[in-house]
């Protein structure tokens, strides 16, 4: 689903949907052109985490007309995610919100076979999805973060506004079907890589009609 023509800018004010842009984050300055063990990826994952993004990156100029016209800014709290909506955004954050992190990769023990960070990540996003999680969050557990993400993002866009909010991949893609049950219809998507977004709009009266967030 591709981007549709860009629309006049319009006030909060006069606008009858509210609006959330949620995009995932620039490109990591940490590489992913190494092999490495499970251990390895474990190790890795942590500096991932801890890293921010590629410097002089162009954020694509879809995701910039929205970030302009936002009302509030919204990120996860890795650095990577505040690093590309300041970015976008040329300005510091209004909003860290935990609930955005991405969900857990814990990688599975394949003893001392080895492979890229993409790889592990498809075998840890599998093993996950079936219930490892070797101490680290769980998949119900993120689910049921995912919902209370879905009620405070409820609350954040209000009265017309446009949220824009900075995140990752995986939670993106768990968000996305939460919030099209809580009546937010999907209007545009680029896909998962860096710098994409989705584009939710929902009626400013939509919890009025439907008592529900």
């Amino acid at each position: 689903m591709s981007e549709p023509d860009i629309p006049q800018t319009r006030s909060s004010e006069a606008r009858a949907v509210n609006t959330l842009v949620i995009a995932r984050h620039g490109k990591p300055s940490l590489s992913r052109k190494v092999y490495m063990t499970w251990q390895g990826y474990r190790d890795w994952w942590i500096k991932y985490d801890e890293g921010g993004i590629v410097q002089g990156q162009r954020v694509p100029p879809k995701l910039l007309f929205w970030v302009n016209q936002a009302d509030l800014i919204i990120a996860s709290p890795l650095k990577r995610a505040v690093e590309s909506a300041e970015l976008a955004a040329g300005r510091a954050v209004d909003i860290v919100d935990d609930h955005l992190v991405e969900a857990a990769l814990p990688s599975p023990p394949f003893g001392k076979f080895k492979m890229r960070p993409k790889s592990w990540g498809t075998a840890a996003r599998i093993f996950w999805y079936f219930g490892w999680s070797d101490g680290l969050e769980s998949h119900s557990e993120a689910r049921a973060r995912v919902e209370i993400m879905c009620d405070r993002l409820a609350d954040y866009a209000t009265d017309g506004k446009i949220v824009y909010v900075s995140a990752h991949g995986w939670i993106n893609r768990m968000l996305k079907g939460s919030l099209i049950k809580r009546g937010w219809k999907m209007r545009s998507q680029n896909g998962d890589l860096h710098w994409s977004f989705r584009r939710y709009e929902r009626p400013v009266n939509y919890e009025e009609n439907n008592g529900r967030k």
